[in-house]
């Protein structure tokens, strides 16, 4: 099985592929490809995965690692794929200061999927994932295509107009929110401990955890009357004890931007720095971080 990441000079692909290479997923996966646009960036985490595949092996976490190979030509890196996970980012966090700041001068919501920065994202990106899709149909029309670039639910949209029903969008905020309420109740609510089942429901960023099932008991309604487990739940302290109450319901994250969004503009200029601008800084510095060492390993 050929698995296929977009997005391979991630900062956090080597998560992925420890993920992969331990059986975490399930999945057998004899060859995993790195694509991205910047070289420089690719080289790196190609060179952190041997390094991490090598402490893995040491440590027997694994006994056959999948072939790594990286390369900046997406046709190659698709080609013959069964899995093509997309985690792009059009124009780096460079663009999405931009985006941020633009928004922002004007009085506007500065976020990377909401408002006029998640539209100025989407235009930025929509040419390029459909470029993506079309080569998977053409290179490797069996792939499931995973797209974890965002704005997620625009992009896998478009995309599906290409690929049809093998491009699944997915978004991690939903399955954080199950977790945190699991670790309040002590059930693995996603394994489904217990008997435990979750009604979550919306479309994308708007999303609402509806009731949380345990050996056929709803313990939603008593977490929603429990001021200190409220607190406990980054949701709730977001969007206001009282409002999740009247809903009856826990909000995906993101109804914070659309709910209190004058708060959320003044949170974000009182910030010494946007979010963008802090992962840019952050992810520079892990970049320069591992080029140094890289340099002095091979001094």
């Amino acid at each position: 099985m050929k698995l296929t990441i977009l997005g391979g000079g991630g900062f956090r692909v080597p998560l992925v592929y420890e993920a992969v290479a331990t059986g975490a997923t399930g999945l057998q996966v004899d060859e995993i490809a790195l694509q991205d646009v910047d070289p420089d960036r690719l080289r790196t985490i190609a060179e952190v995965i041997e390094g991490l595949r090598a402490q893995l092996e040491a440590d027997g976490r694994i006994s056959h690692a999948p072939r790594l190979v990286a390369t900046t030509d997406l046709r190659d890196a698709v080609t013959a794929g069964d899995f093509v996970f997309s985690a792009v980012r059009v124009g780096g966090a460079e663009a999405r200061t931009v985006d941020e700041r633009v928004a922002l001068g004007l009085g506007l919501l500065g976020q990377e999927t909401i408002g006029p920065g998640g539209l100025a994202y989407a235009l930025r990106t929509l040419p390029v994932a459909l470029d993506i899709a079309r080569t998977v149909a053409e290179v490797a029309p069996a792939a499931w295509v995973i797209n974890f670039t965002n704005p997620a639910g625009i992009v896998t949209e478009a995309m599906r107009g290409v690929l049809g029903d093998r491009v699944v969008g997915i978004c991690d905020t939903p399955i954080g929110l199950v977790r945190r309420v699991g670790r309040l109740l002590d059930v693995d609510l996603v394994a489904g401990e217990r008997g435990a089942e979750v009604d979550y429901v919306g479309l994308n960023h708007l999303g609402w955890l509806r009731s949380v099932t345990v050996e056929g008991t709803d313990r939603l309604p008593d977490l929603l009357a429990d001021d200190a487990a409220l607190e406990e739940i980054e949701e709730a302290r977001l969007i206001g004890k009282d409002w999740v109450r009247a809903d009856g319901a826990l909000p995906n994250e993101y109804l914070y931007y659309y709910l209190h969004t004058a708060s959320a503009i003044d949170r974000i200029t009182g910030s010494a720095t946007t979010r963008g601008e802090f992962l840019a800084k952050q992810q520079g510095d892990f970049y320069l971080a591992a080029g140094s060492a890289d340099a002095a390993g091979n001094a």
